[in-house]
């Protein structure tokens, strides 16, 4: 696989559901699990797949990602031939042009794609988190013949419409696994197929699609690109076992975050034997006070810890301050929560400032969220 394969991420994100949480990021930079960017497990799973070629299509918010991933040398990618490449986002002579979906920026990666020598291209968008290799989606890729496969996961339907989002792309198979149909949001409530947004394609293929849909004025989606295609191509499902998230508004994001702290979610995540890297800040050990209290919760290195911390994910360097109580709560890296507060249900992004005797108090559809940098 590693000869044969070269990734593209999809960094960036134009979700106005998400527009709190990512208005100076791509959703791709957008923190996680305490001390993890969401883009950490798709380089991650494309590391562990011994992909070493891999681009990152970023957007008009490109500056946290390159921050965090600098040359790629926490993934072993700062090498000489192939590693880790940051593609600009779409431009013209007239300035930055909003792409109107992921097609318009594979079309701006037109140049990476056709100097790479794999003749394979594994394309994922940042927005999904699971942990996974992509080895025997590459095996099956090959043992079908197949064009086109497409990774998914079986979603019940049971699934929260007020907290999931239900815009969507829900694969129709037959007993073979090949993909008849690709319906957008269906609106019955049952059990479904659905696309994780994580593509493997001949680049030949990919630049013939692109070429095609662009000759009749298309800058969709690549999946909408793909449904046209389903009766001249051979598009296969490849099914995904374990847990995944999609973050694509304010309350996925708040149940990926809370999802972290069950045992079967933390497991499927960080335990499989595939690692998960990141970029790493050296900090002192967490401190906590005589009154400290702490349950069911992830704590990251240089915090204090002087009050009361219930299922919660607490990042780097953040203060909770004397007769604080957090509680579901997700708190980024240099929060400073003062003495006598109270979050629940809250989402405070990184340097906000919590001021004494503060009281916040969200729903799970609808946490609280302060921005970063945010007094309240």
């Amino acid at each position: 696989m590693p000869k044969d394969v070269f990734g593209i991420i999809c960094a960036g994100s134009e979700s106005e559901q998400l527009r709190t949480l990512i208005s100076r990021r791509d959703v791709a930079s957008l923190p996680i699990g305490g001390r993890y960017r969401i883009i950490d497990f798709l380089l991650s799973n494309m590391v562990n797949s011994n992909i070493s070629n891999i681009g990152i299509l970023t957007k008009k918010n490109c500056q946290s990602i390159m921050d965090h991933v600098g040359a790629g040398k926490e993934w072993d990618l700062d090498r000489k031939n192939g590693g880790l490449f940051i593609l600009p986002p779409f431009d013209t002579s007239e300035g930055y042009v909003k792409p109107e979906g992921m097609l318009d920026e594979l079309k701006n990666a037109e140049r990476f794609i056709e100097k790479e020598p794999q003749p394979y291209c594994l394309i994922c968008k940042a927005s999904v988190v699971y942990n996974n290799t992509y080895d025997k989606m590459f095996d099956q890729h090959l043992e079908t013949g197949a064009d086109i496969t497409i990774m998914y996961d079986i979603v019940p339907p049971t699934m929260d419409s007020s907290i999931e989002n239900t815009e969507q792309f829900v694969l129709r198979m037959d007993d073979t696994g090949k993909v008849t149909d690709i319906q957008y949001s269906p609106t019955d409530n049952e059990e479904c197929c659905r696309s994780m947004e994580c593509i493997l394609i001949h680049k030949e293929l990919l630049k013939y699609l692109m070429d095609n849909a662009y000759s009749y004025n298309k800058h969709n989606q690549m999946v909408d690109v793909i449904k046209d295609n389903l009766s001249n191509l051979k598009v296969y499902g490849y099914k995904h076992e374990g847990y995944s998230a999609r973050i694509t508004s304010v309350a996925t994001y708040y149940k990926a975050s809370m999802d972290m702290l069950k045992p079967k979610v933390l497991a499927d995540l960080f335990y499989t034997g595939n690692n998960v890297y990141t970029k790493t800040k050296d900090e002192p050990p967490t401190q906590y006070g005589e009154h400290a209290s702490v349950e069911n919760s992830m704590i990251a290195s240089g915090c204090t810890i002087e009050g009361t911390v219930e299922s919660s994910v607490i990042f780097r360097g953040v203060h909770v301050g004397k007769n604080v109580r957090i509680k579901d709560s997700v708190v980024m890296q240099n929060a400073q929560i003062y003495d006598n507060s109270v979050l629940d249900r809250v989402i405070l992004d990184k340097n906000t400032v919590i001021r004494p005797n503060s009281q916040l108090i969200g729903t799970v559809a609808y946490p609280v969220v302060i921005p970063k940098g945010g007094i309240v």
